[in-house]
């Protein structure tokens, strides 16, 4: 019975970083700027997830279309950094912490 435990946290785990990549890179990018590539490594690094590069790629670029985080060329590497727009759009998810945690606690 705790190996099926076992398998269904972990299963909700994966599933729930991938649901949310575009916070954790949004949160990851008030520390430092990053690459598509340095992304994908600090999901996989923290979290033991590998997300696609396909799927870090196209969420990086939507984040770029909603002015959220903005790019710039270094060695023929996209770097990107925060906007203000994306600061105070992390700042506001990490505000409402409480809000999204009973979400989640509702949810079951």
């Amino acid at each position: 019975m705790f190996f099926l435990e076992e398998q269904i946290v972990e299963k909700l785990h994966r599933r729930l970083i991938k649901s949310f990549t575009d916070i954790l890179i949004l949160a990851e990018l008030e520390n430092r700027p990053m690459s598509g590539y340095d992304a994908i490594a600090f999901i996989h690094n923290k979290f033991d997830v590998l997300v696609s590069a396909g799927t870090v790629y196209s969420l990086l670029r939507s984040l770029e279309r909603d002015e959220l985080i903005k790019a710039w060329i270094d060695k023929s590497k996209r770097i990107y950094t925060l906007t203000k727009k994306g600061k105070k759009t992390i700042k506001a998810i990490r505000n409402a912490n409480n809000e999204i945690q009973n979400i989640l606690k509702d949810l079951l």
